[in-house]
C-alpha cells in the first residue's frame, strides 16, 4: 500500500508553510532540510554572538500570514512581534542629496517635491494610484489564483483594467511616464530587484510593489529568521516532524507516481507525496533523480535572475544618519544591469542596499557595534566560476567608497565581517548559479511562465520562491499554501472511486 506521509525537501518559507498547513489538517508531515537550521533564504548569520539576517530583510503583505495562520488555528499577533516602519527607505546621491519614502503617501509626495519640484510630487501621486489599481487587478487574478494566464488576468480584472496595468511596456518606460527626474525613475525602478530583475526588462506591472510597500512594512522583532521559526514552531506542535541535516538526494517513483525519497546516507522514507521546497532549476538538472527531472521545466542560464553579493557585519557607523533600510545610489543604473545581464561581471557603478538592523529595534544593545547588511548586486553565474576574490575586493572598495561619498563611514574587521558571493550562494543553493529568485521575469509573459504547484509527476509538488506566484517572503509562503492546497484537492479527487473485490467493479460512493 502507498504511504500517506507527505516529505516536504527543505525548510523554507514555501515549505514550512505547506507543512504547517497540512500537519493542521492532520497529515503525517515530514520535512528534511539538508542545512543544520531551517530558514533556507531567510537565513541568519552570528558573529560575536549577535545574529545577523543574512536573507531577506523586508516584511510586507502581513495578510497573507494572518490568513495562513488563521488556517492553522493561531494569530500572527501571538507568535511576533510587529511593529510598522515610519520610514519605508532612506535613499542617497552623494553627500548633499537625499530622500526619504514614508508610510504616508502625502509625507512621501510633500518630501519629493522638495527633493525634485512640484512636477515630481504629482507624478508620485499619479504613479502610487496606478500602482494601487495593478495591485488590485493582479492581487485576486494572478497572486491568488494556482495558475493564471494572460487571459485569465484580461477576463478576471476586465480588458481596460488589465490595459491600465501596462502589461507589454517595461517598468522604466512606465516611470518615464510620471518622472522626468532620473533619480526618481532609478529609485522606483529599483522595484525590479526585488524580483530579481532589471527595470530595463521587467515588466510595468511591478509597479505593484509600490503599492504593497505603502500598505506596510514591518519590522520584526528578533529579527526576520523569527518568521521562519514561528512556522516551523507551530508545524510541530500540530503533529509535523522536522529533520535538520537530512539531504535528499532522490525523488523515488513508482507506477507512475512519486512513492519515496532518498537521503545522503542512504536511507528511503517511503512518501506518497513530495513537496519540492528547492529551487526549480535544482530538479532540472538532476539534482533529485531522473523522475524529478523529467517532471519540471528547465530554467537556462540566460533566465536567472539576480544574484548577490553580502557583507553582514558588525561595525561602528558614522556620519550618515542611517535608518532601517538604506538605498545608496551609482551614477548609471543603465550601465549597473548592463554588466550584470549583458556581460555576466559585478557592476563597476554599483546601487548599494543597507540594512541598519539595529535601527527601529527595541533591543539593540548601547555601547555596540551595529548589525549591518549590506548588498550589491551580482550576476548569477556562481556555478561557472569562482568569484575571484580581486573582483570582490574591486567591488567591495567600489560599494564602501560609494557610501562614504555620501557621509557613511563604515569601521570593521574581517573577523566581525562575512561576506558571501555568487558561489556561495551556489553552494548554498546548488544549481542556480547563485540566483535568489528563481527565474527572472524578465519579458510581459515570463511571470506566466513559472511552474505552478503541479508537476508532470503525480505526487510531486512545488513551492518556493522559483515557482508561482514569485519571488519574496510572501509570495513563497502563498507558494506553500498553493501546494498543500493542490495536495489536498488531488487526494481529495483520488479518494472518491475505490477498488472493490470485485475485478473492475468500482463503488460509486
Amino acid at each position: 500500500m502507498r504511504s500517506e506521509r507527505v516529505a516536504i525537501i527543505g525548510g523554507g518559507v514555501g515549505g514550512l508553510t505547506a507543512a504547517l498547513l497540512l500537519a493542521a489538517r492532520g497529515l503525517d508531515v515530514l520535512v528534511l532540510e539538508r542545512a543544520a537550521t531551517i530558514g533556507g533564504k531567510m537565513r541568519e548569520t552570528v558573529i560575536g554572538g549577535r545574529a545577523i539576517d543574512a536573507g531577506p530583510t523586508v516584511f510586507t503583505m502581513r495578510w497573507v500570514f494572518d490568513e495562513i495562520l488563521a488556517q492553522a488555528g493561531a494569530t500572527l499577533e501571538d507568535h511576533l512581534t510587529l511593529r510598522p516602519a515610519g520610514i519605508l527607505a532612506r535613499h542617497a546621491w552623494g553627500a548633499s542629496a537625499r530622500l526619504d519614502l514614508h508610510a504616508d503617501i502625502d509625507a512621501s509626495a510633500d518630501a519629493i517635491g522638495a527633493f525634485a519640484g512640484l512636477d515630481a510630487a504629482r507624478g508620485y501621486h499619479a504613479f502610487c494610484d496606478r500602482a494601487r489599481r495593478a495591485y488590485q487587478v493582479l492581487e485576486p487574478a494572478f497572486i491568488r489564483a494556482p495558475r493564471p494566464t494572460p487571459l485569465s488576468v484580461a477576463f478576471a480584472g476586465g480588458i481596460g483594467a488589465f490595459r491600465n496595468v501596462s502589461p507589454f511596456a517595461t517598468l522604466w518606460q512606465a516611470l518615464g511616464d510620471h518622472f522626468k527626474d532620473p533619480r526618481l525613475r532609478q529609485l522606483f525602478g529599483r522595484y525590479a530587484t526585488y524580483c530579481g530583475c532589471s527595470p530595463f526588462h521587467a515588466p510595468a506591472t511591478l509597479m505593484l510593489i509600490a503599492h504593497v510597500e505603502q500598505s506596510g512594512v514591518w519590522l520584526v522583532e528578533g529579527g526576520m529568521h523569527r518568521i521562519a521559526r514561528m512556522l516551523g514552531d507551530l508545524a510541530e506542535a500540530r503533529g509535523a516532524t522536522i529533520r535538520t541535516g537530512a539531504g535528499v538526494t532522490e525523488i523515488l517513483a513508482g507506477g507512475g507516481r512519486t512513492i519515496g525519497v532518498r537521503l545522503a546516507d542512504g536511507e528511503v522514507i517511503a512518501c506518497g507525496s513530495v513537496i519540492a521546497n528547492a529551487d526549480v532549476a535544482a530538479l532540472a538538472t538532476g539534482r533529485f533523480g531522473a523522475a524529478a527531472q523529467r517532471a519540471v521545466p528547465r530554467t537556462e542560464v540566460t533566465q536567472r535572475s539576480l544574484s548577490a553579493v553580502t557583507w553582514a557585519m558588525l561595525a561602528e557607523v558614522e556620519g550618515f544618519p542611517l535608518e532601517r533600510h538604506n538605498v545608496f545610489f551609482g551614477d548609471d543604473s543603465a550601465t549597473e544591469f548592463k554588466d550584470i545581464f549583458d556581460h555576466g561581471r559585478l557592476p563597476e557603478s554599483p546601487t548599494v542596499y543597507v540594512c541598519a538592523q539595529d535601527r527601529g529595534a527595541s533591543d539593540t544593545p548601547s555601547g555596540q557595534p551595529e548589525r549591518l547588511l549590506c548588498l550589491v548586486n551580482a550576476p548569477p553565474r556562481g556555478d561557472a566560476f569562482k568569484s575571484d576574490a580581486m573582483e570582490v575586493a574591486r567591488c567591495e572598495t567600489r560599494a564602501f567608497a560609494l557610501m562614504e561619498r555620501a557621509g557613511l563611514r563604515l569601521t570593521t574587521s574581517p573577523r566581525n565581517t562575512v561576506v558571501t558571493t555568487p558561489s556561495g550562494f551556489e553552494q548554498l543553493f546548488p544549481a542556480t548559479g547563485g540566483a535568489l529568485y528563481g527565474r527572472t521575469v524578465h519579458g510581459w509573459q515570463a511571470s506566466f511562465r513559472r511552474p505552478g504547484a503541479r508537476t508532470r509527476l503525480p505526487g510531486l509538488y512545488l513551492a518556493g520562491g522559483s515557482v508561482h506566484p514569485g519571488a519574496g517572503v510572501p509570495m513563497a509562503a502563498m507558494s506553500g499554501r498553493m501546494a498543500a492546497e493542490r495536495l489536498m484537492a488531488d487526494r481529495a479527487s483520488t479518494r472518491r472511486f475505490h477498488r472493490t473485490a470485485m475485478p473492475g467493479g468500482t463503488s460509486m460512493g
